[in-house]
């Protein structure tokens, strides 16, 4: 295990590994309830859609740590399960066996990019300083994403968000996240982990005496339940490629790529997990498990599976090879069995996690340089459009959108290599469909 995971030479430990996939899990672990409870919503049963979640995150963690041998988390992603929804389905009028079709056929798409390399061609097209602007949007975006499951940013009609009350919720929160702030600032190890058991302890009082109007922080549910695996195979592989649902295809092969891509390059600039070259690490077969992940989604009966920013939680915790991945994955299995016990972490526990995180992420925008202007601000659009429109692949696309027309309008139009205007092309086209 230690050399195949090479430990020694990423300056890593079992037992930090161990902790890291823990802490991975913990942050990530949310999906098992709360994408079926999206899914089911386009008719496919809750049970069913719970037990494909949790064996996509399985099989694809499992992969990303055993072949690509990266730390990074991957299963059913937020915002496509969305798209998915209520976009195909509700919108589109297609039956979910349908959708679930075009996610295995765009599987196959992505399959293809990444073993004929144009995907890791992508990668490296991606100028510098968007790189470094991705990582932080993405380290912004996961803060306000943590501030919002504790309830201390809730929508405002008159600001968009503002300040929530200080409930006993928000105040376990707050306890939470300075006590975590201080373990991390202590270099304890494990920071994050503890901070997240110690921050669901002080929650337990929430949910049997506090709870007053508002539903309990913790609720036992129960300890076992049954998997469904009603979903298996249920896909319609010749309906889904009738032209009427090729547009559905691209936008979950766009959606997809660009945000798997900008969470590999987020989190191999943040923490350095970089190659010889300055490159993601390993990039070309973490591109092709994340293909794999949507491929197997379609066949298990889920939306897309991608590689999850809150990977981020436990990179910071000290995980830096694919055993973090490999635990996070084994991680999931029990809760085919298990999962009403999810009830017993309140999103206030792993609130502080995410929150702190986007401290660490921000820190490649210091090589950024503010004052060479035409780069300066396609990178700034990218960091702050990824928390404001909450979405990644919002982002990046301005993001490149803005780097392109500058670099024309500045006369340096020949630094734009071909694969990049490919990518600003792709760019348009999906912002004109996302117009219709």
């Amino acid at each position: 295990m230690e050399s195949y995971f090479e430990l020694k030479k990423n300056n890593t430990t079992i037992r930090t590994e161990v902790l890291a996939g823990f802490t991975s899990f913990l942050a990530t672990a949310y999906i098992i309830v709360v994408n079926p409870s999206i899914l089911s919503q386009a008719g496919m049963p809750f049970s069913g859609a719970l037990t494909a979640t949790v064996l996509v995150s399985f099989f694809s963690s499992l992969m990303m740590g055993i072949y690509a041998r990266n730390p990074i988390i991957v299963a059913p992603g937020m915002g496509l399960n969305a798209f998915f929804t209520f976009s195909a389905v509700l919108g589109m009028g297609i039956t979910w066996q349908v959708a679930l079709g075009a996610v295995f056929w765009s599987g196959i798409i992505f399959l293809l990019l990444s073993v004929f390399q144009v995907r890791t061609l992508i990668v490296k097209a991606i100028p510098r300083p968007l790189r470094y602007a991705i990582a932080a949007g993405i380290g912004l975006f996961i803060t306000i994403i943590g501030f919002a499951n504790a309830g201390f940013i809730l929508p405002n009609e008159a600001t968009t968000t503002g300040l929530g009350p200080l409930s006993p919720s928000v105040l376990t929160f707050l306890a939470g996240l300075f006590l975590m702030a201080i373990l991390i600032a202590r270099n304890v190890t494990g920071a994050i982990l503890v901070g997240i058991a110690l921050t669901t302890l002080a929650a337990y009082p929430l949910g049997r005496w506090w709870a007053m109007d508002a539903a309990p922080v913790i609720s036992w549910q129960g300890l076992f339940a049954a998997p469904d695996f009603s979903l298996i195979f249920q896909l319609d592989l010749v309906n889904s490629l009738q032209f009427a649902v090729f547009p559905v295809i691209f936008a979950f092969v766009f959606t997809d790529l660009f945000d798997s891509l900008s969470t590999f390059v987020g989190l191999a600039e943040a923490a350095n997990l970089t190659d010889e070259h300055g490159e993601p690490r390993n990039v070309g077969r973490s591109l092709t498990a994340d293909a794999v992940s949507t491929t197997i989604s379609g066949l298990l009966g889920s939306s897309p599976g991608t590689a999850y920013v809150e990977s981020a939680v436990g990179i910071e915790a000290g995980g830096r090879t694919g055993l973090t991945a490999v635990v996070g994955g084994l991680l999931f299995l029990p809760f085919l069995f298990l999962a009403p016990l999810l009830s017993m972490i309140p999103a206030i526990a792993t609130a502080p996690a995410l929150v702190l995180v986007g401290a660490f992420m921000v820190r490649p925008i210091v090589r950024i340089n503010w004052l060479k202007m035409d780069e300066a601000i396609p990178a700034f659009l990218a960091m702050v459009l990824i928390p404001f429109t909450h979405s990644i692949s919002q982002g990046i696309i301005w993001g490149f959108l803005s780097w392109a027309v500058l670099k024309v309008a500045t006369g340096q139009g020949r630094t734009i290599s071909p694969t990049l205007w490919v990518i600003v092309a792709f760019c348009v086209l999906a912002l004109v469909m996302q117009s219709h």
